[in-house]
């Protein structure tokens, strides 16, 4: 039997297939634009997202035994803002997670109805890339529009809708809306009543390993398949990841270094941060888990290397770094603000420390620094909370860099696994289809039989202590300059 896993991203989607044994037979990948229409605004049309996922499902089970496709399962971007009209119809385009026009109502939301009220009926506090602030953002600006909402879902619950009819969300995606009682998991009566809207505009809550329905007769016609197909709820696109490096269990750790950075730490309770700088979220396993998430990672890399470097040469340039942890340049990687832990939208990227002596390799290596010392920042909040991981997997676009690899295992002193197929997203959704159609008994099964690690990065002595003295006075930076970045 066949299974699909969809990894429903940011600027692509993709897609693999996996057979009964966790093989990985195929991957597609396809493009789609994200537009700014105003600065700090960030939008997609989710028609967008179906039609290119149509395509490339089409070109993923071209010339294999259609019949043998038992269930389809996705991951996708989080909190994104997806809303249909009585007729299914989306009223207006997505709002993205890296959106940041809701610094109002964001504010709203922490100082008016206040962080403990928040914290207390969520287990988070908001986030400028909520979906909660997202409403009230259309309640306050697009009136006529919000009027006609209908449904509310999440990116990766669109394409479910498109693929089964049938409006669904789980509970690890539902969590990042602010609208979701992360500790009970069910929808939180008073933030629906704050945000303006009705319990039956929300989609109905699944676990991320649960049937929502099948695939509907207009996509298996036009995809040729004759058999019916299992739709899982699926899952965001980190706890989706997690399960694609095996992350599930009680205090195991997963670093996604991709467009965004994440810390995922999987728990088997509940655990909540008093200062909320990391999320307290659900996860696809049933269980729970801590998410730090910084706004940009591996896209300061791409940014470096294209817009000031303008070069695609990304392995180049890193090959003239030489010397690990002596660079006198800093910097700070906070291109679109910062989350975690800071949960500051004004925030920008700085480089401090520049001199006549500065070369174009030490300005490369302070943004893989500076991307990994944000890292260690997430960390800390989940020591001082008793949660003290000393492995993690890593994932995402920027794992493909060993040197990276190696300045993060040793600012974070911690070994980092690699994973044999890092697939992310796309295999963790495969994972949890294979999981709802009884091919493994348990997601603990699946994840053992499937997940391979192919090398460990161990941290040096050495190269710890340098790296700690550095940390130390990289964690000065922003305190120092936070106030200027409203004034900026």
């Amino acid at each position: 039997m066949y299974y699909i896993g969809i990894d429903l991203g940011t600027s692509s989607v993709k897609m693999l297939l996996m057979d009964k044994d966790g093989n990985i037979l195929k991957r597609v990948s396809k493009d789609y634009p994200i537009s700014f229409p105003h600065p700090g605004w960030s939008e997609q049309n989710p028609e967008d997202w179906y039609k290119q996922t149509l395509i490339g499902l089409k070109e993923l089970i071209i010339n294999i035994s259609k019949e043998k496709i038992e269930g389809i399962g996705i991951g996708g971007q989080m909190h994104g803002l997806v809303v249909l009209d009585e007729k299914d119809c989306v009223i207006r385009p997505a709002i993205l997670w890296n959106d940041n026009r809701t610094i109002k109502e964001n504010e709203y939301l922490n100082e008016v109805i206040g962080k403990d009220f928040l914290s207390k009926n969520t287990g988070n506090i908001s986030f400028t890339g909520f979906t909660a602030s997202k409403l009230l953002w259309m309640k306050n600006n697009e009136v006529d529009k919000f009027k006609k909402i209908s449904k509310i879902m999440l990116p990766k619950d669109y394409l479910v809708y498109k693929f089964t009819g049938v409006h669904s969300t789980d509970v690890s995606d539902a969590s990042g809306t602010l609208i979701f009682d992360v500790k009970n998991r069910c929808w939180s009566k008073e933030m629906i009543d704050i945000c303006g809207i009705k319990r039956e505009q929300l989609p109905n809550i699944y676990e991320s390993y649960e049937v929502v329905g099948n695939l509907n007769k207009d996509l298996m016609e036009e995809l040729g398949i004759n058999t019916k197909v299992k739709i899982v709820a699926g899952a965001s696109d980190n706890a989706a990841a997690a399960i694609g490096t095996g992350t599930i269990g009680n205090g195991n750790c997963n670093l996604s270094l991709g467009t965004s950075g994440t810390v995922f730490i999987s728990s088997d309770k509940f655990i909540e941060d008093e200062n909320n700088s990391i999320h307290s979220f659900d996860h696809a396993d049933g269980n729970y888990h801590l998410l730090g998430c910084m706004l940009s990672a591996a896209s300061c890399n791409k940014w470096w290397n294209d817009e000031i470097l303008k070069t695609k040469e990304y392995k180049k340039e890193q090959e003239k770094i030489k010397d690990l942890a002596e660079n006198e340049v800093y910097f700070l990687p906070y291109l679109m603000g910062e989350r975690s832990p800071y949960n500051d939208p004004n925030a920008r990227g700085v480089f401090i420390g520049m001199n006549m002596n500065t070369k174009r390799e030490d300005m490369t290596l302070a943004v893989l620094e500076g991307v990994s010392f944000a890292f260690r920042d997430i960390i800390e909040v989940s020591r001082k909370l008793g949660v003290n991981p000393t492995n993690t997997k890593i994932c995402g676009g920027g794992a493909k860099s060993k040197l990276w690899i190696k300045i993060l295992a040793n600012v974070l002193n911690m070994n980092i696994e690699i994973i044999e197929n890092e697939e992310g997203a796309s295999l963790g959704g495969a994972i949890l289809a294979a999981v709802s159609c009884g091919a493994f008994a348990s997601l603990e099964e699946a994840t053992n039989k499937i997940v391979k690690i192919s090398e460990i990065f161990m941290p040096e002595e050495s190269l710890v202590k340098k790296y700690e003295k550095k940390y130390s006075k990289y964690k000065e930076i922003y305190p120092s300059i936070k106030n200027l970045y409203k004034k900026l």
